[in-house]
């Protein structure tokens, strides 16, 4: 069932957009565009290098110079959990694309992110896991076309109410 959609998977870090994004780009027979990937091979080096060595500032410019720059084709694209700080990638997705908002309680974002302790989350060092998540919602909220809760669905069944809602 290809199809010529363009969908952008948003959400906390932990709340399912790289598993959600392969395996709903398989089910439409789209590409997975992942944007962590893109910035990371332009700059040669991991998120969380990147955030360790320049910044969270020069992280987040860096993200909306790919993102605001990086071709759009039918796929499925699986943004960083950051995106919806920048109007102008948040206006460009929005436009191009269906925007779907991954949504999960704290204590699920919690739990997955405790299982990949290395994964670069962007925010200023003083910032915890839950002020991110506070910052954040409010933003997911109001970008999201489409809320899906992942706290308790499998991955099969969050791409089946994806796959439903976005036809």
């Amino acid at each position: 069932m290809p199809t010529d959609k363009i969908i952008s998977l948003i959400g906390m870090p932990g709340s399912g957009k790289s598993t959600i994004g392969k395996a709903l780009a398989m089910r439409l027979d789209l590409d997975l565009v992942d944007a962590d990937g893109l910035i990371e091979a332009q700059e040669g080096q991991s998120l969380q290098q990147i955030m360790d060595g320049r910044g969270n500032d020069a992280f987040k410019a860096i993200e909306e110079q790919v993102l605001t720059s990086m071709p759009l084709f039918p796929s499925v694209i699986s943004t960083g959990g950051s995106v919806i700080y920048s109007e102008s990638i948040m206006a460009r997705l929005g436009a191009a694309s269906t925007l779907v908002y991954l949504r999960a309680r704290f204590d699920t974002i919690e739990y997955r992110v405790s299982l990949a302790p290395q994964r670069g989350i962007a925010a200023h060092s003083e910032q915890t896991l839950q002020d991110l998540y506070k910052e954040r919602v409010p933003l997911y909220e109001r970008y999201g076309e489409i809320v899906v809760d992942c706290d308790d669905a499998t991955p099969e069944e969050i791409v089946e109410t994806i796959v439903t809602q976005v036809d």
